[in-house]
């Protein structure tokens, strides 16, 4: 009769550590708890990198947000386009057609599909990154877009994205190429383009392309590169300058 509780106890320790093999081992990633506007409150394990790129959840201010909230039902294209070759004739017609609706260069949309896909429609990066313009899945969703390898879809949510961050920015395309990028997270804590070699890499071969262009509607809100000239003055001195 004395056998019987010890038989039990080991019963019990041959149970616990069987759950304790069983059960999964917890996650490293950091919880962060977000708002929502509708007051809907959402823990997260994203981390705080390009909304674009990593597909984490933007808050109320982002401009990923803001880009989400604007024409979100108009996701443009058919469903057959992910599943059929685009020519670069029409990728450039459809170009055409965002840059009047947004309000953005089509050079510089050009630039930006150039320096993200190399114009492959179902390119997909290491990361995930998915099209013409490589929007993260998490992202692609929040901006409503059905098939990120839909090249119309694709392209209406990224230049629609594009065009809320120089909204955000005031037109300063360094800090909105940089945060397409790196996030818009790493561009304020920075406070312009963050110290990161691919980001900077990244907004000056985009500008760079974009500034020898053949653009003939810069807007305003696009500074011209100025040329460094030589001039001397009336007592001999030399002087270098952009204005």
């Amino acid at each position: 009769m004395q056998a019987q509780p010890q038989t039990g106890f080991r019963a019990a320790l041959v149970a616990l550590g069987a759950f304790l093999l069983l059960a999964p081992a917890p996650a490293h990633a950091q919880i962060r708890k977000l708002v929502e506007e509708n007051g809907r409150i959402v823990f997260v394990n994203a981390d705080d990198n390009n909304p674009a790129r990593k597909g984490s959840t933007a808050n109320s201010n982002s401009a990923l947000s803001a880009a989400a909230r604007a024409d979100r039902a108009d996701t443009g294209g058919d469903s057959d386009v992910r599943y059929r070759p685009l020519s670069r004739a029409e990728i450039d017609k459809y170009v055409e057609e965002l840059a009047r609706k947004h309000n953005v260069d089509p050079e510089l949309i050009r630039a930006v599909i150039a320096a993200e896909s190399g114009y492959d429609p179902s390119a997909t990066s290491r990361k995930g990154a998915q099209g013409l313009m490589q929007l993260m899945p998490g992202t692609a969703q929040q901006l409503g877009v059905r098939d990120a390898y839909n090249a119309k879809q694709n392209l209406e949510a990224g230049v629609r994205y594009l065009r809320a961050l120089l909204d955000k920015y005031n037109g300063d395309l360094d800090k909105a190429l940089a945060a397409y990028n790196a996030g818009e997270g790493a561009v304020e804590r920075a406070g312009g383009v963050p110290n990161i070699r691919e980001t900077q890499n990244y907004v000056r071969r985009i500008t760079d392309r974009y500034y020898h262009s053949d653009s003939s509607g810069r807007q305003s809100w696009i500074p011209a590169p100025r040329t460094i000239r030589r001039e001397v003055d009336a007592d001999g001195k030399v002087v270098f300058t952009n204005e």
